[in-house]
Order: C-alpha cells, then structure tokens, then sequence
C-alpha cells in the first residue's frame, strides 16, 4: 500500500516537472520569437536607410527582383542598376516597407543638439528642415565654406579659421579703403563680428554689380533664429563733403544666406559715383567711413511699446 503510494507520488511528481518543463519551453519559444520576429525602431530604421547615400528612404522606396532597396533619388544614380546585386532595378515599388513607415515614430535627427520632438516618420523630414535645434552653415561669404555647427563653434571657427575681425561692444566705426575702387566683380571685401548683449552679429561690407551699376552694400547678420534676431534693430551711416546716407532696420538671421540678403538688397547700398564723392576731391581711391550702432527692442509693460536698449 506504502509503495502504491510512493510510486503516484514520483509519477505525480514527474508529470509536475514535466510541466514546468513544458511551460519553460513555451515561455522560451514566445521570448525567442519576440525577439526575432519583431523587428526593434532601430532595426526597423535601419531598414529604410538608403544604402547608397544612407539617407532615410520615402516613397517611393524601389526594390531589385532579389529584394533589395534604395530611394528614388539613387535610382537614377546608378543607372537602374541594384548597387548590391548589380541585377536591373525596373519600377518595383517596395510596398511593404512603406507601409512599415507610416507606422514609425521617430526623434529627431538633432536630438543630440536638443530637440525633444517625436514625429510620424513622414513628418520627421518636415520638421528638421526647419527645426531650430538644425546646425547653422559658416556665414563666411568670402569662400564655399561647408562648415556647419553651433554658434560657438561657428564663433571660433570665423576667429581660427577665416581670420575675421572680433569686436566687442554695440557701436562701429570702420574705414574701408580700396585702391582701384573700378573693381568690382562681385568682390566680397569684409566681415567682421561684434559681440554685445551675450550675442554675435555679423558685418558684412562688399561691391558688387546692381544691374549695369557698381555698388558697395553694407548689412548686418544676426547669429541665431530669425524669431530671436528681431529682438534687434542696427543703423549704418555713411557720408563725405556735407552729405551722409543712413540705414537702419533690423539684422537678418544667419539662416538667410548671404547671397539671398544680398539679393533683396536689405541694407545699406550707395552706388560707386557717391561712395567717390564721399572719399574726396581725386576720386581715385576709396575711402568710407562707416558708423553704426545695434540696440535690443524691449517691451515697455505699461504702453505695450518696444523702447530701444542701449549698451553702454
């Protein structure tokens, strides 16, 4: 009777372990296939890049005949021709990865540079053309210069690298003095950078060809946002012989290349024959003396009016 016992106890005993065998095994399996089968964002992402300019793929995402995918863009690169296998691409569209896309939500590429911002992986590319955490381009305009960072990178790479002037305080007196003032293909002649109220302002002083006119234009660049560069107004003046030109409005954003400010002529422009009157009686050599001033819009919180803020 004890045996009998005994031996339903082991038998229940092994049916148990069994079980728990069984159900480890199972556990196992589903972990395994989570893992497997369901691809993580980041693999996902990995998917849609490029892999010719490794660029993220939009539609339309094309595909070879052994499945392998690039974007629109590099189709007509290579020749209709799959960069990995080298079989002839045709018009297959790569539907399924598509559609994965659209189920994507993604930081943004400045994430390291501070945007906090998450989109719909078709509505991330919007966003970080415009998204202000984006790197700014070099405001140098005397070369094709490719550099892109931060402003205080930017800062130093104007000082280290192109050699530019660096001023401090909100008030300017410069003289620029051409010898052969005839010259003036599309030359640019000078930028110099001032730091005042905790920001950085780029002068930019240059001749070019308005129409059949040469002209010599001077203009002020802000070192940050478009929205943060209208907290700031500037004046230029210029003058000779008992006459003067005046300018005055407010610095543009770096985020405007120099040639689009240029192009729109938002500054102060004085046409050659002028600039000569203003040099003095030979009129051989150039000589202009151009003063200016930058100030900060403030909010006045009883009348609602911006009153300049003066550096001192």
């Amino acid at each position: 009777m004890e045996s009998s016992n005994i031996d339903s106890s082991v038998l229940s005993l092994s049916m148990l372990e069994e079980d728990e065998h069984s159900h480890h095994q199972f556990s196992s399996s589903i972990s395994k296939l989570h893992t497997n089968v369901l691809p993580t964002t980041t693999s996902v992402h990995d998917l849609l890049e490029c892999p010719v300019c490794t660029n993220s793929m939009y539609p339309p995402i094309h595909q070879c005949h052994n499945g392998h995918t690039l974007c629109s863009t590099c189709k007509t690169r290579v020749h209709n021709r799959c960069p990995t296998c080298r079989q002839e691409l045709g018009d297959i569209r790569c539907l399924a990865l598509e559609k994965i896309a659209e189920s994507l939500e993604l930081p943004c590429r400045y994430i390291s540079l501070g945007c906090p911002e998450i989109f719909p992986y078709y509505s991330k590319l919007k966003h970080e053309a415009i998204c202000n955490f984006r790197p700014y381009n070099c405001p140098y305009a005397g070369s094709d210069c490719s550099a892109v960072g931060d402003i205080p990178y930017l800062v130093a790479h104007l000082r280290d690298d192109h050699r530019v002037d660096m001023h401090s305080g909100c008030t300017f007196n410069h003289r620029y003095v051409k010898s052969n003032p005839m010259e003036v293909e599309n030359a640019t002649w000078m930028l110099t950078v001032f730091h005042c109220f905790g920001q950085y302002f780029c002068l930019h002083f240059e001749a070019f060809q308005l129409g059949m006119a040469p002209v010599y234009m001077a203009f002020l660049r802000f070192m940050g946002d478009e929205r943060e560069a209208r907290n700031y107004s500037y004046s230029l003046e210029v003058g000779g012989n008992g006459r003067k030109l005046t300018f005055e409005g407010s610095p543009r954003s770096i985020r405007d290349s120099h040639k689009k400010v240029r192009d729109s002529h938002d500054g102060l422009i004085i046409y050659r024959n002028m600039a000569l009157f203003f040099s003095g009686v030979d009129r051989k050599e150039l000589k202009l003396r151009v003063t200016g001033r930058i100030w900060k819009e403030q909010q006045n919180p009883d009348g609602g009016v911006c009153i300049p803020n003066m550096c001192t």
